[in-house]
């Protein structure tokens, strides 16, 4: 697994660079941030995640390690592949992406190519719970530490997917009743699968 790279870049282009080690080209996708800080001909260093498919294998680039941790955590909401999790981090910056989770921003994650609002709702529930607030920030109007609780996100996630609010209560309810240490994303996927089953 290739984890960094550093050498000269060799061309820049609208969605890759190419950047030389030891005699070898790699092409990498990054975001416009990321190519906007590098030039042709000039050294840089980037942290890079690699994907290997049946056909390819492609290479991603950051120059930071939050937004590589963030790529990566991404990819762990069904329905989200690394050109997605990358055009999330194209249009929302590490700190804004944490500010739209932690706040349950589903308008502000909409404004990514690809990202509806379904999505948006899966990406807060499942991820909110992982990703800390940018530092010194607090919820305007709330002490320090207070959020929705699970089984309000986990209801008004339901909802925002189409779900009566009676009906998707009644689901988390009855999870959380039986695990109540459960996190957000374990009981959205129970949740669904009590509505699917006709608890509606």
């Amino acid at each position: 697994m290739i984890a960094s790279l550093r050498g000269p870049v060799l061309d820049v282009a609208l969605d890759h660079l190419i950047i030389e080690c030891a005699g070898v080209g790699y092409r990498v996708l990054a975001t416009p941030s990321t190519l906007a800080g590098v030039s042709r001909g000039a050294e840089t260093t980037l942290l890079t995640t690699m994907i290997v498919r049946e056909d390819s294998m492609t290479l991603y680039g950051f120059t930071g390690s939050d937004a590589r941790d963030l790529f990566t955590l991404l990819q762990t909401v069904t329905g989200v592949g690394p050109r997605l999790a990358m055009a999330t981090l194209a249009v929302l910056e590490p700190d804004a992406l944490r500010r739209a989770l932690a706040d349950s921003d589903v308008k502000a994650l909409c404004t990514v190519p690809g990202v509806g609002k379904r999505v948006a709702e899966r990406l807060v529930v499942e991820l909110r719970d992982k990703v800390s607030r940018p530092s010194g920030e607090v919820v305007a109007g709330a002490p320090v530490g207070t959020s929705l609780s699970v089984a309000d996100q986990v209801v008004e996630a339901l909802v925002g997917l189409g779900f009566p609010a009676p009906a998707a209560e009644r689901a988390v309810a009855s999870v959380v009743a039986g695990d109540p240490d459960a996190d957000s994303a374990t009981v959205l996927r129970a949740g669904l699968a009590l509505l699917g089953k006709g608890a509606r």
